[in-house]
């Protein structure tokens, strides 16, 4: 059973909190927020006990009490927390991105090795099992050798605030490091072994808060596989990822946020159907998976993201922040 802590009761906080109540081997016990209002509605709603609330995030990274910690802050919070959850042996699951920056990364990728800690980065899709199926369909050969992937993720934003997490700077605002990092990461499951993502070409616009808010990127996966995405705040993008094989296409039309039952389709010669997956919700299915593998002190399991993936996929966000620069 692993005792998980909370730092930072936002929206993805509440999202989690529900989620770990379906959860046989994980159980919420402590919570901290520096705004008074939060903390004690979160605690009413949660069970949570008085002495395991806390204002300060390192009381509770320092609770004995605590196994495991989810980072739910603002993005430029992410690093120093990382960093002090190392140093007090906490496990850590981060919502993304992992920092604002490489340099930020691999600050935690150093702290996270010399404590020999365990961390994953919360890419929730990654351990649903619509995912495995479709990685188990192509390691199959259902559509042949991948030639093409398109991957695309927004929504058009209802209005811009310079002040909000999306749209400010200071805060690691912008498309890219908010939404980036699916694309990315789903590409990332294609590259075979010593391989790595290499970007071609992009273009983008920004806000009139100096954050990218809409761009297009082309990549090459390992050596022979060309990755085409999109993500934005300008429109409602139709939020789906399709693979080209040379027998066939697969198609996810909920690649980011499958619901409990979801599917994908597959076109093969002369054939079409879809391949369907029931499963529980998919923050229960993340923590659930991410708490085995913290229970087994492993970390090579491929349906979630750990630190070493993490880098890849900074490295690739940043590469393609500059380029619009």
């Amino acid at each position: 059973m692993i005792k998980w802590g909370i730092v930072g009761l936002g929206r993805m906080a509440k999202t989690f909190a529900n989620a770990i109540k379906e959860v046989e081997n994980s159980k919420l016990i402590s919570i901290a927020s520096k705004t008074n209002y939060k903390l004690y509605k979160f605690q009413k709603r949660f069970n949570i006990k008085p002495e395991n609330t806390f204002k300060d995030y390192n009381e509770l990274i320092r609770s004995k009490q605590v196994d495991a910690i989810y980072i739910s802050t603002l993005n430029n919070a992410h690093v120093d927390l990382i960093l002090d959850c190392a140093k007090n042996n906490k496990k850590i699951l981060c919502e993304k991105p992992i920092g604002l920056n490489l340099d930020q990364a691999k600050l935690a990728l150093e702290a996270i090795n010399k404590y020999n800690i365990s961390f994953y980065e919360a890419i929730a899709y990654r351990s649903h099992p619509q995912t495995k199926t479709l990685l188990e369909l192509i390691d199959n050969g259902e559509i042949g050798e991948i030639y093409e992937i398109e991957a695309y993720c927004g929504w058009k934003a209802k209005k811009i605030k310079k002040d909000s997490r999306l749209f400010n700077k200071d805060l690691g605002g912008g498309a890219i490091l908010d939404v980036g990092c699916y694309p990315i990461s789903f590409f990332n499951q294609f590259c075979k072994k010593d391989e790595t993502l290499k970007l071609i070409k992009s273009k983008g616009s920004f806000s009139y808060t100096g954050v990218d808010d809409e761009s297009e990127i082309e990549v090459l996966i390992g050596k022979d596989i060309k990755g085409i995405c999109k993500i934005s705040f300008k429109e409602n993008l139709n939020s789906s990822c399709k693979i080209y094989g040379k027998k066939g296409t697969i198609t996810i039309p909920s690649p980011w946020l499958p619901p409990e039952k979801s599917y994908i389709e597959i076109v093969n010669k002369n054939s079409y159907y879809k391949k369907f997956t029931i499963s529980k919700n998919i923050y229960t299915t993340q923590i659930e998976t991410i708490a085995n593998s913290f229970i087994k002190n492993s970390s090579d399991n491929k349906n979630i993201v750990n630190i070493n993936e993490s880098i890849e996929i900074i490295k690739i966000l940043d590469m393609w922040r500059s380029s619009l620069t």
